[in-house]
């Protein structure tokens, strides 16, 4: 018994109708592979053509809705009729009309576990972009280089006000770029997209930290914002994130006898559990220590609200640079590099996942030792 294929329509709003195929028994849809009576062609038609051209048009969409009737139909019924190179064709094709979109979010389950947020990120922008829904054989080299182009010209999802910072857009892209490679190895590309695509060039950045002298004056200055100050410090004294500082818990505090503090908690941003130890002034900051699932800076808040009072205290300690939170966890970063400590013990304490991340701070440190050896001017 062969499978029946029928050419039907759906009412659609404004006198509209879908044409859609009709199989009986039910067949595996050409997308999810589910047993599925329909597919939708994309097709419209007026359900009144109220002129010649609009009854031309419906009669030209109905011809071609019958055509792809009868291939398909063929195709269920007749498959010998086909040579092995017309059923690659039409296998390219089916695997051609599936969802990108949905191949880079199981990609992103499957493999983002160090970098997830990175991979959030890039799919949100790939949606703003394209939208929900793109199909393999829209994503050619023209689709990539406009992809490129928004990127670059594109406002901040989580701060409209300001323009997609370049760098990080140069790594949505490359992470746009792997996905497009291993597309291409699972057989949904005849031939690699990746290498044809220019990256997005990463740009020099300045990075701004404390010297010691300074953290030491904000150290002795007061701030009313009690819980905030004492996680600025804590973060200069272990290269904590905010993110990982704010959720912290007791339970990921723990004392090892003869050895002193650690903390065992999951990156935020990477996703990475990390054991990480921390100096015992460091432990001793956060006051007497508490137990059980409770969080270690509980109400902590670093909103617009916030960011006056923390100016204040910049400028009550005597410091006129530009420091935000962050900056916090690059002073540590500098200062250990700065002490001698090795640039792959610093990269490892960070959580970096990549030498050349931490690489960037040595350049900083290396910026300093040149305007230190350049204040030193004899007069001859």
């Amino acid at each position: 018994m062969g499978i029946n294929v029928t050419l039907r329509t759906k009412p659609l709003g404004k006198d509209r109708l879908s044409l859609y195929l009709d199989f009986y028994p039910a067949v595996p849809h050409h997308k999810t592979g589910k047993l599925s009576r329909r597919q939708f062609l994309g097709l419209h038609i007026d359900q009144q053509p109220k002129t010649s051209l609009a009854r031309t048009r419906n009669k030209d969409l109905m011809l071609m809705a019958e055509q792809i009737r009868i291939k398909r139909e063929n195709e269920l019924n007749k498959p010998e009729i086909y040579t092995e190179f017309e059923k690659s064709q039409l296998a390219q094709k089916a695997k051609g009309e599936q969802d990108f979109i949905a191949f880079f979010w199981a990609l992103a389950k499957k493999r983002g576990n160090q970098n997830y947020q990175k991979w959030i990120s890039t799919l949100n922008y790939l949606q703003a972009y394209a939208g929900d829904h793109l199909q393999f054989n829209e994503v050619d080299e023209s689709f990539c280089d406009s992809f490129r182009y928004f990127l670059l010209e594109t406002k901040c999802l989580r701060r409209p006000s300001k323009k997609l910072n370049p760098n990080s857009a140069s790594a949505y892209f490359l992470l746009f770029k792997f996905v497009l490679k291993e597309a291409y190895k699972a057989g949904y590309f005849t031939s690699p997209l990746d290498p044809k695509i220019e990256n997005i060039k990463l740009q020099e950045t300045h990075r701004q930290f404390l010297s010691l002298s300074e953290l030491n004056a904000l150290a002795r200055t007061p701030m009313e914002d009690k819980m905030l100050k004492k996680a600025s410090l804590f973060s200069a004294l272990t290269g904590l994130r905010y993110s990982d500082i704010e959720k912290l818990l007791w339970s990921e505090l723990e004392y090892v006898e003869g050895q002193g503090y650690y903390l065992n908690f999951e990156q935020r941003k990477t996703k990475g559990f990390e054991f990480l130890p921390i100096s015992e002034q460091a432990a001793s900051l956060l006051g007497k220590r508490k137990f059980g699932e409770r969080r270690v800076f509980p109400l902590l808040s670093y909103k617009m609200f916030n960011r006056k009072e923390y100016k204040n205290w910049l400028a009550n300690a005597g410091i006129i640079k530009h420091i935000t939170f962050h900056c916090f966890r690059h002073t540590f970063a500098t200062l250990q590099l700065a002490s001698g400590t090795d640039i792959y013990t610093v990269s490892k304490m960070l959580g970096h996942r990549e030498l050349k991340t931490t690489q960037i701070y040595a350049k900083v440190i290396d910026e300093s030792k040149r305007k230190a050896a350049d204040r030193i001017h004899l007069e001859m």
